[in-house]
């Protein structure tokens, strides 16, 4: 076996002859760079500008910042049990809002997600339909569904299950689409094989091997629901958000501190939760948060 230090400069000339590519950029290929950097360093340039950023801004607003976290310590402590409950009984809002346009959403996209399926329709044209509509329901932020809703059924809580029930109909159905589409064929080709139809095809063998990442989709769309739900909540979708903004609006930083406080606990929980039951649903019963 020849040694590194055994190339000679003759064969060294010889490979890059052969394979110039493996040993310098073409030319086009130095252009390309220098354009693409180019237009980066302007892009970051231009934004830097567009925005005002300086480090005399940036040292002021972490001024202005620890101005705001002093009045937040220490937290509040609600003196009555009625007064905590508030906070509490909005938190529990947050959490059906975020529960209900789950569910609702999980509901909707289960059909869709057969639909837009290749494997299941096989029609090209009424496939590609389906799949762009995924894409324009995905391509609502839930903020601008909430205000539209709020204008529809008013404040509260109704607005925001909407508002993430029909944001999430386009996400989980895209999912729901491709995890059937990697289902295993052997196991669909024996169950036809037995002599099965259709619909029993799909209960047999195909829903039993997506439902663990449907499952598990849904559980990881609630958690994060469960974050999207408290912002929802300060342009007037109810829940724990509306109450935060009400507290900030009012000055009180040190019963914002405590709210803030108490929601970060309630995700934690709810984030461990769902990912204990998500090992569980595909089959990994160690899981540790």
């Amino acid at each position: 076996m020849q040694k590194i230090t055994d190339v000679t400069a003759a064969e060294i000339a010889a490979a890059r002859a052969r394979l110039p590519l493996a040993f310098s950029e073409t030319p086009r290929q130095k252009l390309i760079k220098l354009v693409g950097w180019s237009v980066f360093s302007a892009l970051v340039i231009y934004t830097l500008i567009a925005f005002n950023f300086s480090p005399e801004r940036i040292w002021t607003g972490l001024g202005k910042l620890g101005f705001v976290l002093s009045f937040m310590l220490p937290p509040y402590v609600w003196p009555t049990w009625e007064l905590f409950m508030e906070p509490v009984i909005a938190i529990g809002e947050t959490l059906a809002m975020a529960f209900l346009g789950t569910l609702g959403a999980a509901l909707v996209a289960l059909p869709l997600g057969f639909l837009g399926a290749k494997n299941i329709l096989r029609v090209e044209w009424m496939r590609f339909g389906v799949r762009r509509g995924f894409d324009t329901l995905r391509a609502f932020e839930q903020l601008v569904l909430a205000l539209i809703f709020i204008r529809a059924f008013g404040l509260g809580p109704l607005a925001g299950i909407f508002a993430i029930m029909v944001s999430d109909i386009g996400s989980l159905s895209k999912l729901f689409a491709e995890a059937i589409e990697n289902v295993e064929k052997k196991q669909i080709e024996g169950v036809q094989a037995s002599g099965a139809g259709s619909l029993q095809t799909l209960r047999l063998a195909v829903i039993p091997q997506v439902l663990p990442v449907m499952l598990s989709n849904v559980l990881y769309y609630l958690e994060s629901n469960t974050r999207s739900a408290t912002i929802l909540g300060i342009v007037g979708a109810g829940g724990v958000g509306f109450l935060l903004y009400d507290r900030i609006s009012a000055n009180n930083w040190d019963e914002v501190m405590s709210i803030v406080i108490l929601i970060l606990i309630t995700v934690y929980a709810i984030d461990t939760l769902s990912g204990w039951l998500r090992g569980k649903i595909i089959g990994k019963n160690e899981y540790r948060p």
